[in-house]
């Protein structure tokens, strides 16, 4: 008749479920999230290269002619294959500058940074409550009689 046990192993069967079903409804809302941000954050990528795609085109001919009209500018100085050097290589050290410029911005990108902030949330809540409580003393039920030793 240990009514008192059954009682308590009741109430922290039922604690022991409350907080899986807490903690699985944790872990899908996390999931939701980081595919909703994930979604958000590819079709804003996505829209800014096809702003950039758009105007490739006019930005090439636009390119070709103003190097086409400087060369010949400082052709009557250099000749015709010194003042296409002189632009190309003003182009190579241009286009590798932006290119540095383009994959730093890309490096420092957060993607998916409003998931990872609320996991690390998550995670300091869960260990916190797991430090401040003290561990449970463990239930020795197999315990032989003191008479059998």
């Amino acid at each position: 008749m240990n009514l008192g046990t059954e009682q308590t192993d009741r109430g922290l069967s039922a604690l022991v479920g409350r907080m899986a079903d807490g903690f699985s409804r944790l872990v899908s809302q996390h999931l939701t999230l980081a595919r909703m941000e994930l979604a958000e954050d590819a079709k804003a990528m996505g829209l800014d290269v096809a702003r950039i795609a758009v105007f490739v085109p006019f930005v090439l001919v636009g390119y070709l002619f103003v190097c086409g009209a400087l060369a010949a500018a400082i052709a009557p100085w250099l000749g015709w294959a010194g003042a296409l050097a002189v632009v190309g290589a003003a182009n190579l050290v241009g286009g590798g500058i932006g290119i540095m410029g383009a994959l730093s911005r890309l490096k420092s990108r957060q993607v998916m940074d409003n998931s990872s902030t609320e996991l690390s949330k998550s995670v300091a809540v869960l260990t916190s409550a797991s430090n401040a409580a003290p561990p449970p003393q463990p239930r020795n039920v197999l315990k032989e009689p003191p008479h059998a030793q």
